[in-house]
């Protein structure tokens, strides 16, 4: 249970590093987000296809923190311009029902659905105006982030997509990812097998997923930002890459600002 009554989950201290970027981000593109909000305007959306209970707890240090949905919400009201809609969806009920307890008590015009992300994304997207403006943030718990979702949010004509994609699970599971007739690459990227060398080493085939990837985003009209954070976890692991894909020049100056970059290092 969270410290409000309602079911909780439990994260790793990196989601806090993950929600900054993410509420940094709502925070500067505050004056963009206003032009779109009042009387006859299209609105400003937010899309969270994956969004747990609202609520977690810190493993090992046990403070409480809010989860993306919430902190979004909270950041685009501290901001001046509240999002006009606020979609979530989960594949557990509970979850669904948790997260949507507690955007209502901060009075955040929540839509929930409870299906697989897939399956959410048409019906966010049917309920709101496709003039407005939107962001979706897309936090898969692996790899497997169907590409089906970038495709469907991608309809709309103002939409930035703030991404989740793994870097441990490109790593540790690249092996079966490669032998497997069906894997976690071809829901990511479909149709890399045609463009990659599988005899190449296994840095090189990681690399040339991600870039193939990128590429099928960016014909969508939603460019990947070169500006992405790597979250790290407790014992400084590779957790995922943190990055903006977005078709508008904008937005991406806004990302580069709110994740402050420094220098990485490579990516694998």
């Amino acid at each position: 249970m969270g410290d409000d009554g309602l079911i909780a989950d439990e994260v790793g201290e990196w989601a806090k590093e993950k929600h900054s970027y993410l509420t940094r981000y709502i925070d500067i593109s505050h004056g963009a987000r206003q032009r779109f909000i009042g009387p006859g305007k299209a609105g400003a959306t937010y899309f969270d296809p994956f969004c747990a209970t609202g609520r977690s707890k810190v493993r090992g240090t046990g403070e409480w923190i809010d989860g993306s949905a919430v902190a979004a919400w909270k950041a685009s009201v501290a901001s001046g311009a509240p999002f006009t809609q606020v979609f979530i969806s989960d594949i557990d009920q509970a979850c669904v029902d948790a997260c949507t307890a507690r955007l209502k008590k901060l009075n955040a015009p929540v839509t929930a659905i409870c299906a697989d992300a897939v399956s959410a994304v048409p019906q966010m997207i049917s309920g709101v105006n496709n003039l407005g403006l939107h962001l979706a943030l897309l936090d898969p718990y692996n790899l497997e982030l169907d590409f089906r979702i970038i495709q469907g949010l991608s309809a709309l004509k103002r939409v930035d997509l703030v991404i989740h994609l793994s870097a441990m699970d490109l790593q540790r599971n690249l092996a079966n990812n490669l032998k497997g007739d069906e894997s976690a690459f071809d829901v990511l990227a479909p149709g890399w097998r045609d463009s990659i060398d599988l005899a190449a080493s296994k840095q090189t085939i990681r690399a040339a997923v991600i870039e193939y990837w990128r590429g099928k985003v960016a014909a969508l009209g939603k460019w990947p930002s070169a500006t992405q954070r790597l979250i790290t976890g407790e014992k400084h692991q590779p957790l995922y890459w943190l990055l903006l894909a977005s078709g508008h020049q904008l937005a991406q100056k806004f990302w580069g600002i709110a994740t402050n970059p420094e220098k990485q290092g490579e990516l694998f």
